[in-house]
């Protein structure tokens, strides 16, 4: 291994998966990918190994691998054109919006093949497509079922999935109100698409035409991976670029034992609340966390937590997972490369049909966006018992989901949903960033002028909620002041957190301000609306959400 070397097809790596998510951004329908940039790609190679994901939500760092092994567990041949779909939370998902395309990569030693991945861009998802037929590969494995050399992957949020209310986060029960469920399917096999899939997935959801356009940005996604993939063996040949793939991964777990082995050994724990709504009825429903530092591997316990609960809180063990990976990307000293590597000494063990560990039936829409964050809460809450120097303060602990939906005076439907920033908790080395999303989401905001385009309502306010943050010698960033005004009728959701329980300080730091949600009528009247609901709102009518501010670290030298 040259080290020169190496930290070229780090960066030849990640530049592919970057590129592919700005293929996907520019190619897709919907404002909530192509504004939001709610998405994430990665590459993994022919074994389902990560090589390299892009910066984009931290939320998909164990989600995409596990994807990925659940997909190759159903589908031991490849052929090349194939691509398959999924959104299974319980079959390596992690909420129904969030559609996976996974396609293979075809390639010999010097780098020919097809892309496996045929037409793309939105013709390839006309009623009447005229796929070319399927090439074979050159190299010298079966012409019948050869053998993927990497496979490239895209997890995008689409706006709407179906299900009890538009934007398919709902204030649900059970998984199947939450929207259509794709098991791991073959959109594309050889090249034809399955239009019958196509219909069906299509039939299910409130914005079709927006589904087929981000549906057809993924598939363009993995077409431009998979010709960079190709471009990369064609340049230096397949052993070599194989070769660098299992060198960095044996590189990003030498840093990552290394970090963990200069932290002190021993066990150390951290309990936090989820605010459950259930009618009027607030339930706070706990979140327990042990983290084992062991020479150079640390195991997160979450033994102790709370069972499933009878709404949409619950987490899969794969958002579990990326919580962790998170915590644990953040406090690596180096600037690691993220793959497979990373994860390898760190494990994560939950009890079975727990919140952070929910098996089928159970609701998760809200367990990827909300309960991931207070996972992330009282995994830094743990270290930071053994880490006091490098563990901020609570952030603001939700990402504030609100999806509005409805027809359009034109009796088009639309659907939108957004994440609001709030303020970051202050660490021991500066003060919390104000109005920024924080940890699980890395989403932009939708801006006025994109979403007064695409949708009949209107943002009165948006601005820095003043003084939100924790008082404190590194003081909490501030939260949001978001208000919307409703053009047409419309049913508005809300999931949200922290609107009970403060974000919390650290060592003599006061916690931020809770969030609050307000309903403005007609008249002027306000009315005070919990964490989580559903509303029927009128044009007029305008919602005002108040996201939290981050906590303060360490007691205030002076007063403020």
């Amino acid at each position: 291994m040259d080290p020169i070397t190496l930290q070229l097809y780090r960066h030849r790596f990640a530049g592919i998966a970057e590129e592919m998510g700005i293929t996907l951004r520019r190619t897709a329908y919907s404002p909530n990918i192509k504004e939001r940039l709610d998405f994430s790609c990665a590459l993994f190679d022919g074994q389902g190994k990560l090589v390299a994901q892009a910066a984009h939500i931290p939320a998909h760092l164990g989600a995409m691998p596990a994807s990925v092994r659940t997909i190759l567990a159903y589908f031991p041949t490849w052929e090349e054109g194939d691509v398959v779909i999924v959104n299974d939370p319980f079959e390596g998902g992690n909420h129904l919006p969030d559609i996976t395309m996974i396609a293979p990569v075809f390639v010999d030693d010097e780098g020919m093949g097809s892309l496996g991945v045929g037409v793309v861009g939105q013709r390839a998802f006309s009623q009447h497509p005229n796929p070319p037929p399927p090439q074979h590969p050159t190299s010298s494995t079966s012409p019948h079922h050869p053998t993927p050399a990497f496979f490239v992957a895209s997890r995008a949020h689409h706006a709407d999935v179906g299900g009890m209310t538009p934007g398919s986060l709902p204030l649900s029960t059970e998984i199947y109100q939450e929207g259509i469920i794709i098991p791991p399917i073959k959109l594309y096999r050889a090249g034809a698409l399955n239009e019958d899939v196509l219909r069906l997935v299509l039939r299910n959801v409130r914005t079709p035409d927006e589904r087929r356009g981000d549906l057809a940005a993924q598939r363009a996604a993995a077409a431009v991976g998979a010709r960079r993939l190709r471009e990369l063996v064609t340049a230096h040949g397949l052993d070599e670029v194989l070769a660098y793939c299992a060198h960095l991964h044996a590189y990003s777990e030498r840093i990552t034992r290394a970090t963990i082995a200069r932290w002190p050994d021993g066990v150390y724990t951290c309990e936090d609340v989820i605010e459950l709504i259930e009618g009027n009825q607030l339930t706070l429903i706990p979140i327990c966390v042990a983290a084992t530092i062991a020479g150079d591997e640390v195991t997160f316990d979450f033994a102790g937590t709370a069972p499933v609960v009878h709404g949409s809180l619950n987490a899969v063990i794969a958002i579990t997972q990326s919580a962790c990976y998170y915590v644990m990307r953040c406090l690596i000293d180096e600037d690691v490369p993220m793959n497979a590597g990373c994860f390898a000494p760190v494990h994560v063990v939950a009890p079975a049909d727990s919140l952070v560990n929910a098996g089928p039936p159970a609701a998760v829409a809200a367990g990827n966006v909300e309960t991931s964050q207070r996972i992330t809460d009282v995994v830094l809450g743990a270290l930071a018992h053994a880490l006091p120097d490098r563990i901020p303060a609570a952030s603001q602990g939700t990402m504030n989901n609100l999806t509005i939906g409805g027809l359009r005076a034109d009796g088009a439907p639309f659907a939108y949903y957004e994440t609001i920033g709030g303020g970051m908790g202050g660490g021991p080395a500066e003060a919390g960033l104000s109005g920024v999303q924080v940890h699980m989401t890395n989403t932009l905001n939708t801006p006025v002028e994109a979403l007064e385009i695409a949708y009949p309502f209107r943002v009165r306010q948006y601005g820095l909620r003043a003084q939100s943050g924790g008082q404190g010698r590194q003081r909490g960033g501030d939260g949001i002041v978001r208000e919307y005004e409703l053009l047409a009728p419309a049913t508005v959701t809300m999931i949200s957190e922290r609107r009970a329980v403060a974000p919390w300080g650290l060592a003599g730091g006061a916690p931020g301000q809770p969030g609050c949600n307000t309903l403005i009528h007609t008249d002027g009247t306000e009315e005070i609306l919990p964490s989580k609901f559903t509303r029927r709102l009128q044009p007029g009518e305008r919602l005002r959400v108040e996201t939290p501010g981050g906590g303060g670290w360490g007691a205030p030298t002076h007063s403020v």
